[in-house]
């Protein structure tokens, strides 16, 4: 067969080949399609309307010697009706200038309150009436796989909104700038730089987070402070200024211990903090510590969150002796450690 007629041959194959047909939608599911898309988008536009209001644009000015001044722009949401607001520390740190931007067009000059590198976090205050304030929720009630919202100013847009879920609780991180921040929530709204200090919003629209940072290049790995952790270090922040409390120079991130384990020891709950990395010359590393280790006490008291853990650094355990009861593999030990202030952190 020559090429002319093996070519007829298979057009004519073709042209008697059957049409693939798509199966017709059935009403009933795209009835049922719609109302979901409907409910799923009625989520985001409440969460979005509710908090809003209340994200400002912050705008800061830094002392440069080169070039006379340098500056740069963040996200940040009023949490009091008296005009505190939260942020990132990375975001308003050594700023010689705050101004700070509401939807409505009003634009404030900003003071600092307080900042605490360690966990992101600093608040600004504006003055001025009526200043619409959000509703912070519980982080610790968030389930991965739950709908959240991002909002915030990156790139100069203001008032962006973005929708994912939770992709995961408890990591931990190391900043861009080195320091380690635990405890933290994993999430696929999208984040890009302008966003940070900006709101993590539940379907209620209360505020479950606080946005701090991105994984370049990756796609869809963002991080937000929990608010419960937010709530803490503000409340700090705008009685003395700073956080007041010692550290021992761990990250951490919250695991279960196996049951079995757990009950062969007499612990209390079968879960503790994980020790992921150790800082050099730090009280940890000073004590044994280990990176595998699973602490399960803190100087008498059970520890079986990062937050737990974080609670029990205060000011007064500064330079005292305490035992750390940790897990290595399935052998229970105990180290003895002594916390240094934050403060005077290396």
């Amino acid at each position: 067969m020559n090429r002319i007629a093996q070519y007829m041959t298979t057009s004519a194959a073709v042209a008697t080949a059957p049409e693939i047909s798509l199966h017709p939608a059935d009403p009933a599911q795209q009835q049922l399609d719609a109302e979901a898309l409907d409910s799923y988008s009625s989520t985001v536009v409440h969460a979005a309307k509710t908090v809003s209001p209340s994200v400002v644009n912050v705008e800061v000015r830094h002392a440069d010697k080169k070039n006379g001044r340098g500056g740069g722009t963040g996200s940040g949401f009023i949490f009091t009706p008296d005009g505190f607001i939260l942020t990132n520390s990375h975001v308003v740190h050594g700023a010689k200038q705050i101004d700070a931007s509401l939807p409505d067009g009003r634009k404030f000059g900003a003071e600092l309150v307080g900042d605490d590198p360690e966990t992101d976090l600093a608040i600004i205050r504006i003055d001025g009436p009526n200043l619409p304030a959000v509703e912070l929720g519980d982080s610790d009630a968030l389930q991965v796989g739950q709908l959240v919202v991002a909002i915030g100013n990156p790139y100069g847009f203001q008032y962006s909104v973005t929708a994912g879920v939770v992709s995961a609780m408890g990591r931990s991180m190391r900043s861009n700038s080195g320091r380690l921040i635990d405890n933290i929530i994993q999430t696929d709204a999208a984040l890009n730089p302008g966003n940070s200090g900006g709101p993590l919003v539940n379907g209620r629209g209360h505020v479950v987070g606080v946005n701090t940072a991105v994984i370049l290049p990756a796609q869809g790995i963002c991080f937000a402070i929990p608010s419960r952790t937010a709530i803490f270090v503000a409340t700090q922040l705008m009685t003395v200024g700073r956080v007041k409390r010692s550290y021992i120079g761990l990250g951490g991130q919250d695991v279960p211990v196996l049951r079995k384990v757990a009950r062969f020891h007499g612990l209390p709950e079968d879960a503790g903090v994980l020790a992921l990395q150790i800082e050099p010359k730090s009280p940890a590393a000073d004590a044994g510590l280990r990176e595998g280790d699973i602490i399960v006490e803190f100087d008498g008291q059970p520890v079986h969150r990062v937050d737990h853990l974080h609670r029990l650094l205060t000011e007064e355990r500064v330079d005292k002796a305490c035992e750390l009861v940790i897990l290595r593999g399935v052998e229970k030990m105990t180290l003895t450690i002594r916390p240094q202030d934050v403060a005077v952190r290396g």
